[in-house]
């Protein structure tokens, strides 16, 4: 089952390295609205509760920035580049963009809230906006800041959304977003990543990418508060996955056993990440006391991720968290840079089968079903509080 011109999946980095020898022309900010996308319901119990947003017309409305845990099609509508099938062979019985065989969190999120999946910002085509817009695109990270796609240009474009709704409302233009929609949209922020991963790629010892950090965390600062200054009051931000647990990281990084940790993950990787959460806290905590009249919610996302590949076969999964569904090579991690998935040679698991790796960097629709119910439960939220709280 091949698709030579499917995207590899490790391009969520390739990107951001080589942002230097792109010239993108990425003014694309003609909004165009159409028809409406078919909603359908979860199929997992656990995520289809019901929601104080259905009681309160009109539609929740979500903002997104960040990078391939949440693009749902940017990269695909922005840049032109192809992701095949498999990619989205689950769920959509197609690929609409997403690094995964299904369904990411993001959109378990949505569905939460009896609203539409989010369409991606730069997709003219068949897209609405009344529900809010995705800025997310893969490879993005915070630094270099002003590249395609960092959360910068994410924020500009966001800015110009906000400036153009309203003149395309008065204008006669339906479906888009009025003044006070933007007051009472939620902000969703999920990057950090590409920057932690890109800085080890790059041959930066440990010491040198925890220097880092404060950097990275910086630009998130700068981007809620410009946002907060555009009449954004309520934010979601995800922290950073555990990026030693990656099977893309195991295959690609020399190591021995004094380099992992008890599950098998790079301890180095994960240190690194767990420095960056914790340092995102406390910026939150931070935020919460400056912006006294915004509600800043933090999710331990790395947390639930490490939670589920330490206890994989516990949550029903039958084959290695560390080994991707979707690659080449075998076991232990089933990971090529040579022969990503979707490319000539990949090999593809059964869909039947219970995988946590979708392609060696994204989780499968079964993982992020798991990891959206984790977060909705509000366990793993500072302050716990639900997500639809913004309907109230």
């Amino acid at each position: 089952m091949n698709s030579s011109s499917s995207l590899p999946s490790s391009f969520d980095h390739l990107l951001h390295d080589n942002h230097r020898c792109f010239s993108i022309v990425f003014n694309l900010y003609t909004i165009l609205v159409c028809i409406n996308m078919t909603l359908f319901l979860p199929h997992y119990s656990a995520l289809s509760s019901s929601s104080e947003c259905k009681n309160h017309p009109p539609n929740p409305i979500i903002f997104n920035l960040g990078d391939s845990n949440s693009d749902t099609g940017g990269l695909v509508a922005g840049l032109g580049f192809t992701v095949n099938l498999p990619n989205g062979r689950r769920f959509f019985g197609k690929s609409t963009g997403r690094l995964s065989d299904g369904r990411l969190i993001i959109d378990f999120l949505c569905q939460s809230l009896n609203t539409s999946l989010l369409s991606p910002y730069l997709d003219s085509l068949g897209s609405t906006f009344s529900n809010g817009a995705n800025f997310a695109i893969v490879g993005s990270a915070t630094l270099p800041r002003n590249v395609p796609f960092a959360l910068n240009v994410q924020v500009m474009q966001f800015k110009h959304f906000k400036d153009r709704s309203p003149q395309l409302l008065a204008a006669g233009f339906k479906n888009l977003i009025g003044y006070n929609g933007f007051r009472d949209a939620i902000y969703m922020i999920d990057i950090g990543q590409n920057d932690l991963a890109d800085s080890f790629t790059n041959a930066l010892s440990y010491p040198q990418v925890v220097k880092k950090i404060p950097s990275i965390l910086a630009e998130i600062k700068i981007a809620i508060k410009e946002i907060y200054d555009q009449e954004g009051r309520k934010f979601w931000v995800h922290n950073t996955g555990p990026l030693g647990c990656l099977p893309q990281k195991l295959a690609l990084v020399k190591n021995t056993s004094n380099d992992l940790d008890s599950i098998g993950c790079l301890s180095n990787y994960n240190s690194a990440a767990s420095l960056f959460n914790e340092g995102l806290s406390h910026l939150c905590h931070e935020l919460r006391s400056e912006m006294k009249d915004a509600i800043i919610v933090y999710v331990d996302i790395y947390a639930i991720k490490y939670d589920l590949i330490a206890n994989s076969t516990k949550y029903g999964f039958s084959t290695s968290p560390l080994m991707a569904c979707c690659g080449s090579g075998g076991p232990p991690y089933n990971y090529d840079r040579r022969v990503t998935c979707g490319n000539p040679g990949y090999e593809v698991c059964d869909q039947a089968s219970r995988f946590v790796s979708w392609d060696g960097v994204h989780y499968t629709e079964a993982a992020n079903a798991h990891i959206a119910s984790k977060i909705l439960s509000t366990d793993y939220s500072t302050p716990k509080i639900t997500f639809d709280f913004f309907c109230h």
